[in-house]
């Protein structure tokens, strides 16, 4: 999830103890899968393989089914299915521009549900192009502030960073994104390592170049088609250029 930030990393902390775990777990499994059938089984010459397995592990998800997964990608295993990315681009309420990334082994299907979900939600696909052109692939590191008792700082992460090819850093709260040229994510992921601070997340993204700032209830109604859409077993990620004030979250959080 691309977009705003905070509530980004507020979901994930949700989803790994409310009753979609399960579902989760299954399209981070699917990620590994994929990721070791396109660059092979050996996470130490697959870095797309070795962050999906990490973000896998952050996410409670158990070590059998990790390996499993990544047997079946590697072919090592059979049971693999043959899973193919689409993107569809659209838009959601108050004109919000959206990137759906899908892993799917039925493109008919993955269509028909992402339609049907836009559609009953106040959003609508758009044409091939029409919307990607506002987003731009970087790479993302999400880094939470608190390390097993100690504590790491903006300045932290920007000097572990910066010669590793980190564009920006941005105070989430509890975590810092950490923002590169997609190809700079590995260095960027390694630095960090290299000097002690752990990571939550290291991914290639579509950042959008501007944001649309929304109020309570446009942002209700785009996160009530987020929903939608993350509950399809097909949809993989979703990139969305708006933003929602910390105090507009809140209202949203206690209703």
């Amino acid at each position: 999830m691309s977009g705003h930030s905070k509530w980004a990393t507020t979901k994930h902390k949700k989803a790994a103890i409310d009753a979609k775990r399960g579902k989760m777990f299954a399209k981070l499994i699917k990620n590994i899968e994929v990721a070791a059938r396109t660059g092979g089984g050996d996470p130490a010459g697959n870095p797309t393989l070795y962050d999906a397995i990490q973000k896998a592990k952050k996410s409670s998800v158990p070590n059998d089914n990790i390996d499993r997964a990544v047997k079946r990608g590697s072919g090592a295993e059979t049971g693999g299915a043959d899973y193919q990315t689409i993107t569809y681009e659209g838009y959601g309420p108050s004109g919000v521009a959206m990137l759906i990334e899908c892993l799917t082994d039925n493109k008919n299907r993955a269509a028909m549900e992402v339609r049907t979900a836009m559609s009953r939600n106040g959003g609508s696909l758009a044409d091939p192009g029409s919307v990607s052109f506002l987003f731009h692939r970087k790479g993302v590191v999400i880094v939470p502030a608190d390390q097993e008792g100690k504590t790491v700082s903006e300045d932290d992460v920007l000097e572990a960073t910066l010669e590793a090819g980190a564009d920006e850093c941005n105070d989430l709260g509890e975590a810092f994104e950490v923002v590169s040229e997609a190809t700079d994510l590995v260095s960027v992921r390694t630095a960090l390592q290299a000097a002690g601070i752990d990571y939550d997340s290291a991914e290639a993204s579509f950042v959008p170049d501007n944001k649309i700032e929304l109020d309570k209830d446009g942002a209700a109604k785009f996160f009530r088609l987020f929903d939608a859409l993350e509950d399809l077993d097909d949809v993989q990620n979703i990139f969305a250029n708006f933003d929602v004030s910390d105090e507009i979250m809140e209202e949203l959080e206690d209703a």
